[in-house]
């Protein structure tokens, strides 16, 4: 027992001189950014953590450095990554608050509060989807239970009987507010509410989290769902290094210094008989491993500027036969959009034993538009319902991604990515840069969007651009149902997080049914008919009013090329480039709003990089910013189609 405490004692002690270094640096401004310290809190953090194994997982919080340190991360590569050096252990990408490291059983620390929580419920899902013992413990902070995200998590692991330790650490602040300013309910109530065991300890004595953690790791080892654990603690700085501190009084924080985890693990070691100097030789040899740690870490070389562009996405390999040879239909065979995603569903599943389907009745139900029927009964295990938590539905897939497995959720309409944007912004866009390319992020959104059925303003929005926009993402668009099918399978095949897009109106169009083994690669678009007077460049539906317009010209003596982009990221823009060359016109048409969107940036490159070639202004066709009428005769002037794209065609060619 003595021996077992003095471990305890060491690793807070690492802990502890870790925390008092690292506020050390940040004063001399050798540690850039922000910086949040776990001083008071180091019981918690090796007592919830001293029964795990390499192989279990947490999830941490922007006040981390203790959970990772009790995890098994080495301090070394941790001061080089408070300093954003490139020995760090994400390369310098993540700082402070994003240390990582997923072969340790480190899913992160999370600038965003909460954030990691739906995250470790999919960690839990890979542990169990992969038929293992393993458990995860999210950390969290009392501030985080008024998140929804907090909400979702805890309620999807219920369901789904996860083998999740949500573990609250309790110091008494969200932030600058008293937690009893923040809440009504406690977490015992809350626990109550969502059909899971909860347990208090007293979160500044090791030896009872370490007890208390042990018992609650071997229930979930052999089968017990979640458990929520509050842990009473405090942490002795303010919630940031240079925080002022206003909001609470000394003699608060003189009273909880008295009650320093450190101090009672050593009086509990000396009244065990342990010699003093035994715990003495304890604090000169973490001392001296602490110091060794800043001065390889003050030695360590900054990332290279060359290096910028490294871990944004992972690199696809050697990418699939475009357009392969299509089968052609037999007389009256019936293949549609929605087939084609069905199929590709089927394919994978099939496949690889690490894709599993997840989303808002996908199972039984077969989806809203019946497009997953009967999947979950070839795969009972693998397509899964879930409750209506679209940041859940998110972060299961990220925390998938990264133990390992191929994701691919469903978010029922793209207006709905709002309820989950965190999940996609800050978590699967950015968790491979930020640790450094430690993280994989092989997952798939699937959703779809389409204007003109009077879905009104908040179940037709057509938000690409959106997407676009954030470095990390893949989106795809798809138009036919060949290219539905090979690049559905190719974007649950590829390393990156992709958004794929489908249009709801398209699910009955028919095309040539894809042999089985057909992909189409992610970034390459499409000539879909050649033409030498005007490119007209679109994805999705509106390539079909494109088509259109370019055969109403085409019986005038236009002759209209028209692309179909199929990924929006990443874009072709040679095959943009090259037709534009060929017709020195480009008309671009889209379904979203005309402003600040796609149509502008590939006006942007057609002005840059193929201004030469022009003869004519770039002209959009799109909607106006406004958000989708509900009114079928307003619907009918907002949304653009052939009419006005043959016009637009004619208006440029005359120029």
């Amino acid at each position: 027992m003595s021996a077992e405490l003095l471990e305890l004692y060491r690793r807070m002690r690492r802990i502890r001189r870790f925390e008092e270094r690292a506020g050390q640096l940040y004063r001399d401004t050798e540690v850039p950014g922000f910086l949040h310290l776990s001083i008071g809190q180091e019981a918690t953090a090796v007592g919830a953590c001293r029964p795990l194994r390499a192989t279990d997982a947490i999830t941490s919080t922007h006040r981390g450095h203790g959970h990772c340190l009790a995890k098994g991360l080495a301090p070394a590569p941790m001061f080089a990554e408070l300093m954003g050096r490139d020995a760090g252990t994400c390369h310098g990408r993540g700082g402070s608050m994003h240390i990582a490291d997923p072969s340790l059983g480190v899913y992160g620390a999370n600038g965003i509060v909460g954030a990691g929580l739906p995250i470790a419920g999919g960690v839990a899902t890979a542990f169990r989807l992969l038929g293992g013992d393993g458990v995860v413990v999210a950390f969290f902070g009392d501030g985080a239970v008024a998140q929804g995200m907090f909400h979702e998590a805890v309620n999807l692991a219920a369901v789904w009987d996860l083998p999740v330790i949500f573990c609250c650490e309790n110091n008494h602040y969200a932030e600058f507010s008293r937690a009893a300013d923040q809440h009504r309910a406690g977490l015992a109530e809350r626990a109550a509410g969502y059909g899971i065991d909860y347990a208090h300890v007293d979160g500044n004595d090791v030896v009872a989290v370490a007890d208390l953690m042990t018992k609650l790791v071997d229930q979930r080892r052999c089968g017990a769902g979640p458990v929520l654990v509050e842990a009473d603690t405090y942490r002795w700085h303010g919630h940031y290094e240079g925080d002022p501190e206003r909001y609470r009084d000394s003699a608060e924080v003189a009273e909880w210094r008295h009650r320093d985890p450190l101090i009672r693990a050593r009086d509990r070691l000396l009244a065990a008989g342990v010699d003093a100097g035994t715990v003495d030789a304890v604090d000169v040899e973490v001392e001296a491993e602490i110091e060794a740690a800043v001065e390889f870490a003050r030695a360590a070389p900054e990332p290279s500027p060359s290096s910028l562009a490294e871990y944004v996405v992972a690199p696809r390999g050697d990418a699939p036969a475009v357009d392969a040879a299509v089968t052609p239909p037999s007389p009256g065979e019936r293949y549609r959009v929605m087939d084609a995603v069905r199929d590709a569903l089927d394919h994978e599943l099939a496949a690889d034993p690490s894709v599993f389907v997840a989303g808002i009745d996908i199972g039984a139900g077969g989806n809203v538009f019946g497009l997953t029927r009967g999947l979950s009964a070839a795969y009972p295990d693998r397509v899964r319902d879930t409750p209506i938590s679209e940041t859940a539905i998110a972060g299961v897939a990220v925390g998938a991604a990264m133990a390992g497995l191929r994701p691919v959720v469903e978010i029922m309409y793209m207006d709905f990515l709002g309820a989950c944007f965190d999940q996609l912004l800050n978590q699967a866009a950015k968790l491979r840069y930020m640790t450094g390319g430690r993280a994989a992020m092989s997952l798939v959104v699937r959703t779809q969007f389409g204007a003109g059925r009077s879905s009104g303003s908040q179940h037709s929005q057509s938000l690409e651009a959106l997407l676009a926009h954030i470095p990390g993402l893949t989106v795809v668009m798809p138009s036919t149902p060949e290219d539905t099918y090979g690049l559905l399978r190719a974007a649950i095949r590829d390393p990156n997080p992709v958004v794929f897009v489908e249009n709801r109106h398209l699910y009955g169009f028919r095309g040539a049914k894809p042999p089985p083994d057909h992909m189409v690669p992610l970034g390459r678009a499409v000539v879909r008919r050649p033409g030498t007077d005007v490119t007209v460049v679109s994805w999705s539906r509106m390539v079909h009013e494109a088509l259109a317009a370019a055969a109403v010209v085409a019986d005038e003596g236009v002759s209209a090329e028209v692309v179909d982009l199929r990924t929006i990221v990443p874009l072709d823009r040679a095959t943009v480039l090259e037709s534009l060359a060929r017709t020195n016109r480009l008309v671009i048409v889209h379904e979203a709003v005309r402003d600040f969107g796609v149509g502008a940036e590939l006006a942007a490159l057609a002005v840059d990089e193929g201004f030469w070639h022009l003869d004519a202004p770039v002209v959009r066709v799109a909607p106006p910013p406004t958000p989708v009428p509900y009114a079928p005769s307003l619907e009918r002037a907002w949304l653009p189609g052939r009419d006005a794209i043959a016009d637009t065609i004619r208006r440029l060619v005359r120029v």
